[in-house]
């Protein structure tokens, strides 16, 4: 029997009132806090809504509902200091539902990190305690050649834009709107089910 085609929001929705209360390593939001206050900084700054929702569901990968089905690694191995590769995890599960302007962002955004630091004097100096240590995690700032791979990607620019939100989205003082707010602009950008990704 065929799923609605509103299904896959039930179980986003699903997971942002529920894993998505947990805490963000160490930060002084919630999971959920910093996905709704990454997508708001995206939605203030005019972004198409293909990366605003990349935004909003930027970190799914930690989610570890969602980590088990894919085969992948809850948030907590990366707190200890493996990578859980909640990017890669994350993108491949949004290609259900999305296609490639979303979860490309989604996929490039911790690589973004990583470029920055190393093309841009000071963004080091703007991450968050947590962020540095999953960026040692992660593997550290990009060498010179990784950088150029990286620049040269169709969906770059786009996962920068994603990562400086995503710096600045761990503020307690922040009124994001609900994860119900962006329910239409969501619906708008589900497409069939990528026989790739089943």
């Amino acid at each position: 029997m065929p799923q609605p085609a509103t299904a896959p929001l039930d179980v986003l929705a699903d997971l942002f009132a529920g894993e998505g209360a947990a805490e963000y390593f160490g930060e002084e939001v919630t999971q959920a806090e910093h996905m709704l206050q990454t997508a708001a900084l995206a939605e203030a700054a005019g972004a198409a809504p293909a990366l605003v929702a990349a935004a909003l569901l930027h970190d799914v990968g930690h989610f570890g509902t969602l980590t088990a089905a894919q085969g992948g690694l809850s948030g907590d191995v990366l707190t200890a200091g493996t990578d859980n590769q909640h990017s890669r995890t994350g993108a491949a599960w949004l290609a259900q539902w999305f296609g490639p302007e979303v979860t490309e962002p989604v996929r490039l955004h911790v690589a973004a990190k990583r470029y920055l630091c190393a093309v841009e004097p000071g963004y080091f100096g703007r991450l968050s305690e947590a962020s540095v240590h999953t960026l040692r995690v992660q593997g550290g700032p990009m060498d010179s050649s990784q950088a150029i791979a990286f620049e040269a990607g169709p969906y770059a620019a786009d996962a920068v834009r994603l990562r400086r939100w995503d710096e600045q989205a761990k503020d307690p003082a922040f009124a994001s709107p609900p994860f119900a707010h962006y329910l239409p602009l969501l619906a708008g950008l589900l497409s069939a089910p990528s026989a790739a990704a089943g």
